[in-house]
This record gives structure tokens, sequence and C-alpha cells, in this order.
């Protein structure tokens, strides 16, 4: 069978179609809310250290919780929680309608309900991103991980275009309010969606095993693996330097001057390049030497963001920014690749939200590092700076990990397909 053809086996699978289609919207809103919530904040105060404090808010309430949300998620029903953890995550998006509707002079006086609905979105996130991924997992036979990862991401990375540049717009041309209506709309249709999913079950494992020491077990696998801890460390610190998002609303207003409209674009524009770097995986996985391959696309992706700290062209910019964002997938794709495989089934819930802690609360702590590097250093310099770092992390890795730099991931599919 040829690789075109295989590559759509994976989209016969009724519940994975769905669970694609709701993973959409739900993605939608909450892009759409990131962007809202960002520009609002900046129009309210105008400070970089305010922006970074959006991902500080989210990531501590996401620190709390991370690692029970994966003990969760190997002792529950992950379709059930996946669909309640939407709902609640859509339920925030109202709050913030309802903040921005009824609050509207508390607001220019203090932004911290806006902090709290974050925060709260961060601990709900930290239940729906373990059991999100256990879940594909569980609907998916394993000689197809592979293209799952493809379009698990292909999905989240449009998504994370429509979103941004759909926030972007109705912002601009009708405000906030109608902004945050549609992010509801979003999440409504995605968590109904995902509601309709099959029930897979609670998997198999031991369930009178201690909370703590099902916790530490999960890191205990991470920390004792030598293919998935570096892996893991890998992106966590190429997001931590290499992210410039939370300074995009700075970027569009004082280097760009395009206002919220372009923001909207510039915050689609990675995930654009993702997206079509997540279709053209599908078909052609990158798992022949994607140890070294992994390596490559991270320093490529440092390359990327120098390029965009020193643009002062707003379609160079999103050239740099699309391209970072097709380079990037590919880590994605060969990382949750290498997690599916290398993870039992009853620890899939554990070891993903270790990754999450890895991976997901990285784009908050970069934010706010992000923010406090732009406030002592100017933004200009801050981009530059960690844009430097990513390609550190790079050379690191690939010095003390050989036997990631030495992976090869089309020997273990082959047994399979």
């Amino acid at each position: 069978m040829t690789n075109n053809a295989r590559a759509y086996d994976v989209l016969k699978i009724a519940d994975f179609r769905k669970f694609l289609f709701g993973r959409f919207f739900v993605v939608v809103s909450i892009q759409m809310v990131s962007v809202i919530v960002g520009w609002q904040i900046y129009e309210l105060t105008r400070d970089p250290l305010a922006l970074g404090l959006i991902g500080l808010a989210e990531a501590l309430a996401f620190f709390s919780a991370a690692l029970f949300g994966g003990h969760y998620a190997d002792s529950h029903d992950r379709q059930r929680t996946m669909a309640v953890t939407s709902a609640l995550l859509t339920l925030c998006a109202g709050t913030l309608l309802w903040l921005s509707w009824r609050c509207g002079v508390l607001l220019t006086r203090t932004t911290l309900p806006i902090y709290g609905v974050i925060a709260l979105m961060g601990l709900i996130r930290a239940y729906l991103a373990p059991s999100t991924m256990a879940l594909s997992a569980q609907i998916v036979p394993r000689e197809l991980y592979a293209r799952m990862s493809a379009y698990n991401s292909l999905v989240f990375q449009i998504g994370a275009v429509g979103g941004p540049a759909v926030a972007g717009l109705i912002y601009g041309f009708f405000g906030v309010r109608a902004a945050y209506a549609t992010a509801l709309a979003m999440g409504i249709i995605g968590s109904a969606a995902v509601f309709l999913i099959k029930s897979q079950g609670v998997p198999r494992r031991n369930l009178e095993e201690p909370v703590m020491t099902s916790l530490a077990s999960g890191v205990k696998f991470v920390f004792g693996n030598p293919i998935v801890l570096p892996a893991m460390s890998l992106d966590m610190f190429a997001v931590l330097f290499g992210g410039a998002t939370a300074m995009l609303p700075m970027v569009a207003d004082t280097i760009l001057h395009v206002g919220p409209k372009g923001l909207g674009f510039l915050r689609a524009a990675p995930a654009a390049g993702a997206a079509i770097m997540a279709l053209t995986l599908a078909h052609r996985p990158p798992l022949h030497n994607a140890g070294k391959k992994l390596l490559w696309v991270v320093a490529g992706f440092g390359a990327c963001m120098m390029i965009f700290a020193l643009s002062r062209n707003f379609w160079l910019s999103m050239a740099a920014l699309a391209l970072s964002g097709a380079v990037d997938n590919i880590s994605v794709v060969i990382r949750q690749t290498i997690v599916q495989l290398y993870t039992p089934d009853q620890m899939r819930g554990r070891v993903s939200a270790v990754n999450s802690v890895f991976i997901g609360s990285a784009n908050e702590i970069g934010a706010f590092e992000s923010g406090v590097v732009a406030k002592l250093m100017g933004l200009v310099p801050s981009l530059v700076f960690n844009s430097g770092m990513t390609f550190i992390t790079a050379g690191a890795v690939a010095w003390a990990a050989p036997k990631l730099r030495r992976l090869d991931l089309s020997q273990h599919m082959e047994q399979k397909e």
C-alpha cells in the first residue's frame, strides 16, 4: 500500500473524525480567547509585563494540577473528561464575555478578574490536555500513531490559524464583546462534538495504587527513559526561549504599526505554516533519522525567530513566523510519536501530563520570561536574546543525549505496518 493510501486510513475511524472535529472548535475558541485577552490587557495597561503576567497566571494554575490531571486521565473515562473540561473552558469564555459586557468600568481600574479567569482556564487545561492525548491513542491503532500525530497537529494548527485571525478581525471591526461571543459559540460546537465520541472505557491499571505513588510513577517513567526525557526537554527549552507570541501585541503596535487586525494575522502565521507542514507529514511522517531531524528543526526554529526579531516589515515578519511554525511542527510530530510509541496505555495520561508540564507550561512561563526580559532589555534585544538561547539549547541536547541523536523511528513503525 502506498504512503498516500495509508495516510487516510486513520480518517476512516468514525470516532477519530469526531475527535478531530471537536478538538478543532475547542482549539479555535481557546486561541480566540488568547488573542482577545492579550489585546484587551494591552489596551488597558500598555505594559509588556502585564502581557507576560497573562502567561504566568495560566502557568501557575496549570502547574499546580497537571500531574493530578494525568492521574485522573488514567483512572477515569477519558472521553467524558475531555468533554466536561471542554465545556468548562467554554464557560470561561462566556465569563470573559460577561465581564467585558457588564464590568467595563471595573476593568479600567483593575484587570484582576481577567487574570482570575485565565488562571481557571489553566487549571481546566491541566485535566483536558492529558485526557485528550490519551483518548486519541485509545481510538487509533498503534500502527497509525505517526499519522494520528500529524492529523492531530494539523487540526490544532488550522484552529490556531483561524482562531487568532478571526479574533483579531472581529475585535478590530466589532469590538471585544463580539469577539468573546464568537469564541463562546466555537466552544459550544466543539464541546458538543466531543460528547458524541463513544466512550473507550477506563484503562486497565492498579486502581488500588495510592495517588502519590501513581503521580510519582509517571514522573519516574519519563525521567528514566533516555529517549522521552531529552525529547521533552528539547522542546520545553525551545518553547521557553523561542516563543515571541506574548510580545506580539507590542510588536504589532510599536514596531509594525498594524493594530489588532494585524495582530490576529501575526498570531495565525505560525499556525498557518504548521498546518501546511502537518498535512505534508501525514503523507510522509518524519520517521527516518528522527532524532537528528528533531535537533535540526529546533535550531531552525531559533533562526526563524531571529529573523522575526530583526524584521521591521510586516510581510517579512509574517513569513518568518510562518516558517517557524512549519519547522516547529516537525518537532511536534516527532515528539508526539515518540511519547505515544514508548508509553504503555495505562500510563498515557500521566506521561502526557508530564509532557504538558514540560511543553504546555513552557508557553506560559516563556510568556512571562519574555515580558520580564523585554521590560529589562527592551523589546528587540529580548527577542534576539531568546533566539540565541534556542540555538544553545539544540546544541546542548545534541551533545548530552546521544540516544536521541541516533533515534530512527522507522524501525519501530515497520514492525507494525
